[in-house]
């Protein structure tokens, strides 16, 4: 008889020593930051333009101002803190079970629960930066402002985030598919796995312990050698 999906985990997670956790959306939404893709999610929120336009790097060059308003109100969730999930994966970080933590959120909530090896995709809001000189500013210079947030130098200042339209880093890139691939247990939690090129990461995967966890199904569900249709708060508060 087979275990239960969540002891059949926690047997892995026991017995790996180079853990790689692969989280989207869904790792923040339990600590009140909401996804895009979902029925409360910000794409089904209505704006004069979609957010997937807003977010967009064209949108960003011509319409700065109209950015930053919609940055500022619903992407800057710096009061919220790290929930269940993000504790436990700092916690197995800590054990010496867990490599890296890569993530497509810019929430920092991984780091705020004691993560220290956090690979950041799409990269941070608490980093920013001038287009002009590349002076470094933090995330208070974007919160203490209206309208642009202007560098000394008079340069616009833009969120070290990836827009659409905008690569990965690629040193950052490279990263992820090294430690995905050298993993003796992946574990992929809270995200559809239909933002690429992220999303293609799953295929570097050469061992035999490969978790979804996700509340809906995903395209990769065959792929995968256990699949938990289920919060990632219930599974991690299990661990």
């Amino acid at each position: 008889m087979k275990p239960a999906p969540i002891e059949q985990l926690k047997a892995w997670v026991d017995t790996s020593s180079n853990i790689v956790f692969f989280g989207g959306a869904g790792v923040s939404t339990e600590s009140g930051i909401p996804d895009f893709r979902s029925v409360d999610g910000l794409y089904q929120q209505k704006y004069e333009f979609p957010p997937e336009t807003i977010l967009s790097r064209t949108f960003f060059r011509k319409n700065t101002e109209y950015f930053y308003r919609f940055y500022r109100e619903k992407m800057l969730y710096t009061n919220a803190l790290p929930n269940i999930t993000h504790t436990k994966l700092a916690e197995l970080e800590q054990r010496g079970n867990l490599n890296c933590v890569i993530t497509q959120n810019i929430d920092g909530l991984h780091q705020k629960a004691g993560s220290k090896n956090v690979l950041e995709l799409h990269g941070s809001i608490y980093r920013n930066y001038c287009m002009d000189c590349y002076r470094e500013y933090g995330i208070e210079k974007i919160q203490n402002t209206d309208g642009i947030p202007r560098c000394e130098c008079e340069g616009t200042i833009k969120p070290d985030v990836v827009l659409y339209e905008e690569p990965l880093q690629e040193n950052i890139v490279d990263k992820a598919v090294n430690a995905i691939r050298q993993a003796d247990l992946l574990i992929i939690g809270g995200t559809s796995l239909s933002v690429y090129p992220a999303a293609g990461f799953i295929s570097y995967y050469q061992g035999e312990r490969l978790v979804l966890i996700n509340k809906s199904e995903t395209a990769y569900d065959s792929e995968a050698n256990l699949v938990i249709r289920a919060g990632l708060g219930q599974v991690f508060a299990a661990l």
